[in-house]
């Protein structure tokens, strides 16, 4: 089922705002948002005007993907072009960068449009006169609010640090030039709310629009993310990182939390990896299975599998209807060769082929192209047209169970240490990365030596969560959280460069070459994925040069080796720490008349 966020006329109106100010959009009458609000058919209007928020480039290519690099295991090369996205790659963006102010500029509407439902709903007659099956509708719908509200804050938060904190729904009169909050402060205020509301919410199966909706799985599965953003690291104005001392309070929480979702709407994980995301684009979403909440862009919206996904190249003159697509950021050859050989999961999240324009499969052009193989427009069941490129339809997933079980398995270590429990939901997420019979190997050995120590367990964790969620785009955030995203993109590096020189002086035994056919049945397949092999057993088989081609005969390595991470590790932050805070956009500071500034940071 696809959500169109149908906007009516009330709930138009609710959107509108100045162009000039994030904060002070047009007034509002009273009886405008009474009247919405005095129904449960227009309060799910008003409602659907902070989703709308997702279905601009604010989200659907940029939070969702696009700005959400570089890390271990996506990366791009943001040195090559002085555009927005290549400054926010590059980490150097300027404070006219459109791609920041256009992230700040929606998420101050959506959360003014979550303010004023939340006013509405909770100043609602309904919530009193109203018959019972109303009134859980409206707690539905306030939950969804809060929740919708908190994930803007929390991105916010990650790029722009201390925020204007706002709550209130706008009102005329007020003053909307409020100054900067402690992003703690912020954290602290919207997991209270979150855990104040999703009692009186619903669980996926009982809503209309099932896993296409916030629901009470997605809520619970916030507040113990929300917690550990809370309870994480953080980089302060002076470029040092720190953490709050009450941080074991918030990997409590989200312990407790993800622990109720367990206790409460257990599922067991779908045995096919591979299915989690052809579900998405066959345009299916089963409930209680993998996903909790995934964003539902409608046909001709969304921009999965065109600038995330398998490389498809299309065009009038292309000899199929699929259109175009690729991807901005791609996989790093360390991250696809940190997998096991066994692991089911490699070969969906890491795409090594492509779709030609003439219908052909090929190995894509290097393996700094390595896609991200979870979505393709060529998975669709209608190919949408040879001139389409954007608007596959294809919905986001923002939260997936697997993330639960591995939340819950970090927060417990953090607190108890690698319990029985954290061992049992780390091995639940790594059985069906493997056949059965190699659990014993692959998954209890595996965990049974995790959990030696502490340290050994949560860097399982790390791991694991790599190899889960690869392509997802929300590495960024744990790397941050951890503390450890200059640690984590110096290994690449530094194993990137290993890699090279050890195919050049022919002393590794990694797949120096690939050798790859499109066999009998019409499917790619690759005879070495991560060993060595001198020659191929028969003539079938094209040769694709893989490691070697990280070498550079004068400069030794391929040069977005050395660039790609250089402001990551030795950035204006320096040796050891990432400056990931973005400057707040020179329109809002000029909007703010003198409220807001970019101070500290090194801006």
């Amino acid at each position: 089922m696809k959500i169109k966020y149908i906007i009516t006329l009330f709930a138009i109106a609710l959107m509108s705002s100045c162009d000039k100010d994030f904060m002070n959009p047009d007034s509002l009458s009273t009886f405008d948002k009474d009247y919405i609000y005095s129904n449960v058919d227009d309060a799910r209007n008003g409602v659907n005007s902070i989703y709308s928020h997702f279905n601009q480039d604010a989200f659907r290519s940029r939070l969702s993907n696009n700005m959400t690099g570089n890390t271990d295991i996506e990366h791009q090369s943001g040195w090559t072009s002085n555009g927005d996205r290549y400054q926010i790659w590059n980490l150097d963006a300027l404070d006219s960068n459109r791609d920041l102010n256009i992230v700040w500029t929606y998420a101050y509407r959506a959360i003014r449009d979550a303010n004023i439902a939340i006013d509405g709903i909770t100043n609602s007659d309904v919530l009193v006169n109203g018959d019972d099956t109303d009134i859980q509708t409206m707690m539905q719908l306030l939950g969804e609010a809060y929740t919708l509200r908190a994930y803007w804050y929390s991105m916010l938060i990650y790029y722009f640090g201390d925020v204007p904190y706002v709550t209130e729904a706008p009102v005329a009169g007020q003053d909307f030039n409020l100054p900067k909050t402690d992003r703690n402060e912020i954290l602290s205020g919207e997991i209270e709310a979150l855990m104040n509301v999703e009692e009186d919410m619903r669980w996926a199966d009982e809503t209309r629009y099932g896993i296409e909706q916030v629901n009470r799985e997605y809520t619970l599965g916030m507040i113990a993310r929300l917690a550990l953003q809370r309870g994480g690291y953080f980089l302060k104005p002076d470029l040092t990182q720190d953490r709050k001392s009450d941080y074991l309070e918030y990997y409590q929480i989200a312990r407790d939390y993800t622990k109720k979702l367990i206790d409460l709407k257990d599922r067991p994980l779908p045995e096919d990896f591979r299915q989690v995301f052809l579900n998405q684009c066959k345009f299916i979403s089963p409930l209680n299975e993998d996903i909790l909440f995934e964003v539902p862009f409608p046909m001709g919206s969304g921009d999965v599998a065109w600038n995330i996904g398998i490389r498809v190249e299309g065009g009038t003159d292309a000899l199929h209807d699929y259109g175009s697509g690729g991807n901005y950021m791609a996989m790093p050859v360390t991250y696809y060769m940190s997998f096991d050989s066994d692991d089911k999961r490699r070969e969906v999240t890491c795409g090594l082929y492509m779709i030609t324009k003439e219908f052909t499969i090929d190995f894509v052009n290097s393996p700094m192209n390595i896609s991200q193989g979870k979505w393709s427009r060529h998975f669709l069941s209608e190919p949408p047209g040879p001139s389409t490129a954007k608007g596959t339809g294809i919905n986001w997933p923002m939260m997936r169970y697997p993330d639960v079980l591995l939340m819950f398995a970090e927060a417990e270590n953090e607190l108890n240490g690698p319990t029985a429990a954290a061992q049992e939901a780390l091995k639940r997420v790594r059985q069906r990365a493997f056949a059965p019979e190699v659990w014993t190997e692959k998954v209890d050995n595996y965990v049974a030596q995790a959990a030696a120590s502490k340290t050994a367990f949560f860097d399982a964790i790390v791991d694991e969560r790599a190899w889960e969620f690869g392509g997802e785009m929300i590495r960024k955030y744990e790397l941050i959280r951890w503390g450890i995203y200059a640690e984590k993109v110096q290994e690449t590096v530094e194993g990137l460069k290993k890699m090279a020189g050890d195919a050049n002086n022919g002393t590794g035994d990694g797949p120096d070459y690939m050798y790859w056919k499109v066999n009998e049945s019409g499917d790619f397949e690759v005879l070495n994925p991560d060993f060595k092999v001198v020659a191929p057993p028969d003539d079938t088989w094209n040769r694709t040069a893989f490691l070697l081609d990280l070498h550079d005969d004068t400069t030794t390595y391929d040069e977005w080796i050395t660039r790609d991470w250089e402001n990551y590790i030795n950035g204006p932050a320096g040796s050891g720490v990432v400056r990931y805070i973005f400057p707040i956009p020179n329109e809002a500071i000029e909007n703010s008349r003198g409220t807001l500034s970019n101070n500290g940071y090194g801006f």
